[in-house]
């Protein structure tokens, strides 16, 4: 089912490879304007060019999420170019895992800063739009990692935790204005995130398994295409999804 998409205004973190990048070739592709925000501006500019050859709207922002004015910058040129903005896709993330003991204190912060705050200021960024028009969707990535904690997961399984505990909260907050929220949470899925990890022993073993069971970022542009085509009465605000051959 991948109806009420055409015309829609759609933000995108993260977007410069990875589950972003299929997220944005997806919805462009089922009619959706994308609107491309990452530090990588080559990388999104590239993207955006390529949609826009194939037929679809696209405009690429360089974005670090950390940044609140950059991100606002990101929601506000959007709805200046094209009017309106239908839905944020809070994406981008880092997961540099590593066991707590070996206290790589950096990391967490950066785990914490981009993951988290990351997504409140994708957050802080539409809902005064949102409210304006009394429509749209916020969508946050979580993970199965959100749901569970591994080892060396501590710190990552609590920031995915915390997206998906302020999603909740703002789900119900957000009633009267019309607005849906979403949670995704992805299993093991073949993208950029395992090369964040700088524990050799911690990488190796985690790019074993994805290896081995990984699926195609494809999955997550399909589910999020799922999420947003369904009609304006329902909200799914929910969806775990992992490889069929997945144990964790």
């Amino acid at each position: 089912m991948e109806i009420n998409m055409n015309g829609k205004v759609i933000v995108i973190t993260g977007a410069s490879s990875g589950m972003g990048a299929a997220a944005a070739r997806h919805l462009s592709a089922l009619g959706a304007t994308v609107v491309l925000g990452a530090r990588r501006a080559d990388r999104i500019e590239t993207l955006a060019k390529e949609i826009q050859d194939q037929g679809g709207k696209a405009l690429a922002i360089a974005t670090d999420v950390t940044q609140r004015d950059q991100v606002k910058k990101l929601v506000d040129s959007a709805v200046g170019q094209f009017g309106r903005v239908d839905v944020i896709l809070n994406n981008a993330g880092v997961m540099p895992l590593s066991p707590m003991d070996r206290l790589n204190v950096a990391e967490w912060d950066t785990m914490i800063d981009v993951n988290l705050k990351g997504v409140l200021n994708g957050i802080a960024a539409v809902l005064p739009h949102m409210k304006e028009q009394k429509s749209g969707q916020i969508i946050n990535t979580a993970s199965v990692a959100g749901h569970k904690v591994f080892t060396g997961s501590a710190v990552y399984s609590a920031t995915k935790f915390a997206v998906r505990a302020l999603t909740e909260g703002l789900r119900m907050e957000v009633k009267p204005y019309n607005i849906r929220t979403t949670i995704v949470c992805p299993g093991a899925v073949k993208t950029e995130l395992l090369d964040h990890i700088t524990e050799a022993d911690i990488q190796q073993a985690n790019k074993e398994y994805v290896g081995a069971v990984g699926i195609s970022p494809d999955s997550f542009a399909r589910v999020i295409a799922f999420a947003i085509s369904q009609p304006e009465d329902v909200d799914i605000n929910e969806i775990i999804f992992r490889p069929t051959s997945q144990e964790l």
